[in-house]
């Protein structure tokens, strides 16, 4: 990694999240704010959209448009006119879950967590769509789920507990069922807490820590092998962009801070940039 961190998009979101690179864009949510933006680096144009809803993350859709994770589910989101078309209710008795970050697989199976929104109950599950069907993947249930993220050869699944400041390593079957979960990394106290994971083009995983005032990059052992700090306490996820996918883009949160805590964040909640010196991956849309 070199250079430092900036701001390239002054949002101030209260709980941005989210980030994926498409079409020449880096596209992100704010979900207390229920808001998906999209932001273009060549030209520095920045829209958003209201979504009516509290938005846990948008991914492109295989058929077009694009797939956004509603409190109220699963949506078709079309971003000429703003549609929205509700594809998939993932949790109908739990009114008090909301989703909660998600990915893709090269085969463009699509992997979604929830969260108990009160931050409380263990009512967090993993959940996975493909082929048109949509189920609980299988995972013991947690507080807030993150991620998660998939390794390069789509053989691991990287599930992250954030109030158990714990990453797991799952394998994933030829079935895309999953196995036993192993403790890959566990984020020490004072550290923040483990947040959005994302895989670089060396299998390395990039995890955001909130409150920890930047992010980590761990090797496929769960070493540290690399670290960014922040102006910001809230780091939540980092994706790659750009033409060749080097540079890294990442989403912040002004959420939790108090007023004093505030005054000397004023960039809490923007959208950051820098240099991680590695590739990322082309995110893969989804097929639902």
């Amino acid at each position: 990694m070199a250079g430092t961190v900036q701001s390239v998009l002054g949002v101030g979101a209260t709980l941005g999240e989210g980030p994926i690179w498409f079409e020449d864009a880096v596209w992100f949510v704010d979900i207390k704010g229920r808001r998906v933006h999209r932001f273009v680096p060549a030209t520095g144009a920045a829209r958003s959209w209201d979504m009516g809803a509290e938005v846990g993350w948008i991914l492109p859709a295989a058929t077009g448009g694009m797939i956004v994770g509603l409190q109220t589910g699963l949506h078709r989101f079309d971003p000429a006119s703003g549609a929205l078309q509700l594809l998939h209710r993932p949790e109908p008795g739990l009114p008090g879950n909301r989703l909660n970050d998600a990915t893709t697989d090269a085969q463009g199976r699509l992997w979604f967590g929830s969260m108990d929104n009160g931050e409380t109950a263990a009512t967090g599950r993993l959940h996975r769509c493909a082929d048109g069907h949509c189920s609980d993947a299988g995972l013991p249930p947690v507080v807030i789920t993150n991620g998660p993220a998939i390794s390069v050869d789509g053989r691991t699944l990287y599930h992250v507990d954030t109030l158990g400041r714990t990453i797991w390593r799952v394998p994933i079957h030829d079935d895309a069922s999953l196995g036993t979960p192993v403790r890959h990394v566990t984020i020490e106290d004072g550290a923040g807490y483990p947040d959005g994971p994302t895989i670089d083009a060396e299998d390395h995983l990039w995890i955001g820590l909130f409150g920890g005032w930047g992010v980590r990059r761990y090797d496929q052992a769960g070493k540290l092998v690399g670290s960014m700090r922040f102006p910001v306490a809230n780091v939540t996820k980092m994706t790659f962009g750009g033409a060749d996918l080097r540079t890294a883009y990442a989403t912040t949160a002004a959420k939790g801070l108090r007023a004093a805590e505030r005054a000397a964040q004023p960039q809490a909640g923007d959208l950051f940039a820098f240099d991680p010196g590695v590739q990322g991956i082309r995110i893969t849309a989804a097929k639902i």
